[in-house]
């Protein structure tokens, strides 16, 4: 097992707050408390099966989307304060997701350092929405049309 000989002297980076969070954020530091959880469950991904599970956690600003991969799925329980360092950002459906992977870390804290359940906002951090393009057919090449398969010629 690997101990890191100076664990004082690694940068933590700031607690970020739920309602700034933007899409493509990388290495986010979290704290707030677990408002919803739901099992593990095997998806099929590019990359072939992969384990994840679902939960909603939320601060004094708002609430978000968070999605565990692999060995973390399902290890979140609802009502549970937690720290969480490591996490990335997406965006679905115009709203921000936290993911949650192999490289970070999950702290369970002490119940008073987030607000309780009903007294969370309803808000959530948004990313700009764009519906995913679907392809019709193969690529054209600008300038050119296509004469056969694999054949182009250049237009007049």
């Amino acid at each position: 097992m690997y101990v890191d000989p100076e664990p004082d002297k690694k940068e933590s980076k700031p607690i970020s707050h739920i309602i700034d969070l933007k899409a493509g954020e990388e290495n986010i530091h979290l704290k707030g408390r677990v408002l919803e959880t739901s099992p593990p469950r095997v998806i099929q991904t590019r990359k072939g099966p992969r384990t994840i599970s679902n939960a909603v956690i939320g601060d004094e600003t708002g609430r978000v989307q968070v999605t565990l991969w692999g060995t973390k799925a399902g290890s979140l329980e609802e009502g549970k304060v937690v720290d969480i360092q490591g996490a990335w950002t997406t965006s679905f459906r115009g709203k921000v997701q936290v993911n949650i992977g192999r490289s970070s870390k999950i702290t369970e804290l002490d119940d008073s350092e987030a607000p309780q359940p009903e007294s969370i906002p309803e808000e959530q951090p948004e990313a700009p929405y764009e519906p995913r393009q679907r392809r019709t057919g193969g690529f054209r090449k600008q300038g050119y049309y296509r004469q056969s398969r694999g054949i182009y010629r250049r237009n007049k």
